[in-house]
């Protein structure tokens, strides 16, 4: 009688191993299944970032206003094309905004300078 029950108990235990075998295998193909989609979706998006970090470092390189118009002459006296080189708080603007060349924007400094001394440009605007 106990012989009948410990065989019962194994192959009631190896039937268990096999529907247990069964559900992880459906349990594998559907985890497999969401880890080929975070995959693609991961590769999507780092791609879509690359894109994005393209894009970004590809900007329009400003050219010298100076360099390509050689009629214009920086002046002290004019103080409307001064005035484009200077924010509205009277700051000198950096040659990475205005697209000067490095001999140009010393010379716009140089002559906003000039303008700011005898009062044509404010030097602080509050």
């Amino acid at each position: 009688m106990s012989d009948e029950i410990i065989s019962q108990e194994n192959s009631h235990a190896s039937n268990e191993h096999l529907t247990s075998e069964a559900a992880p295998s459906k349990q594998n193909e559907t985890i497999l299944k969401e880890v080929n989609v975070d995959a693609k979706s991961r590769q999507q998006t780092e791609k879509e970032e690359g894109d994005a970090l393209k894009k970004v470092t590809r900007f329009k390189r400003k050219t010298c206003r100076f360099c390509a118009n050689k009629d214009l002459v920086i002046d002290y006296k004019n103080v409307e094309l001064l005035s484009k080189f200077i924010t509205d708080r009277g700051k000198i603007l950096p040659r990475r905004i205005t697209g000067n060349c490095a001999k140009h924007q010393r010379i716009v400094a140089q002559q906003i300078k000039r303008a700011r001394i005898i009062a044509l440009l404010p030097f602080v605007v509050k």
